[in-house]
């Protein structure tokens, strides 16, 4: 059994963090994990994604098209362009808070999050949209968006580790100072 899954955000969103949780989690279980990143622009607000295969199975790390069975996106664009890897039946957790890129931001292209959002309503039939803006209003940051996006991806069922697995992740992987606030992100809208 294996689980193939593509983490998808812009820099600085905690993309690399909550790959680097699951991954851990994965492995105190006694899961085979295999990864590789691309954070080539991060700091520039640039695309930054992580391919996760936990267990046994192929023996690369990166996942071929059509083969993901989860996405776990920070933003919602980029959900989209990572979703000729998505497997039939594949489920997709995906922040519904766009991040303008410079080009929408200058005024020489068009960001339209509604028309994003009805394209993965319409392509993926396990779709859980988690409100992003709710989850900053009550956490007081966003800077917990990832563990937020993880939290979801437990209940959604796709990730095959437990909200336990996760924590104890956090608590081995990150300062002691903000437990009780990845705590908070972990359970949001339970």
């Amino acid at each position: 059994m294996s689980t193939d899954i593509i983490l998808c955000g812009v820099g600085g969103q905690g993309t690399i963090l909550a790959s680097k949780l699951i991954a851990a989690a994965a492995m105190k279980k006694g899961i085979p994990v295999k990864t590789a990143e691309t954070i080539g622009m991060a700091q520039r607000g640039g695309s930054v994604f992580s391919h996760l295969r936990l267990g046994a199975g192929e023996g690369s790390p990166l996942i071929g098209k059509k083969r993901a069975d989860l996405i776990i996106a920070f933003e919602p664009a980029e959900a989209v362009r990572q979703m000729p890897f998505l497997k039939e039946g594949g489920s997709v957790v995906v922040s519904s808070r766009p991040i303008l890129p410079v080009s929408a931001m200058i005024g020489d292209a068009t960001y339209e999050v509604e028309s994003i959002m009805a394209y993965l309503r319409d392509k993926v039939d396990r779709l859980t949209v988690v409100d992003s803006d709710a989850a900053a209003r009550e956490l007081g940051s966003m800077k917990v968006l990832n563990v937020v996006l993880l939290g979801a991806a437990v209940r959604s069922g796709a990730l095959g580790l437990s909200e336990q697995d996760i924590l104890a992740a956090i608590h081995e992987r990150v300062p002691a100072r903000f437990h009780e606030l990845n705590e908070k992100a972990l359970a949001f809208a339970r």
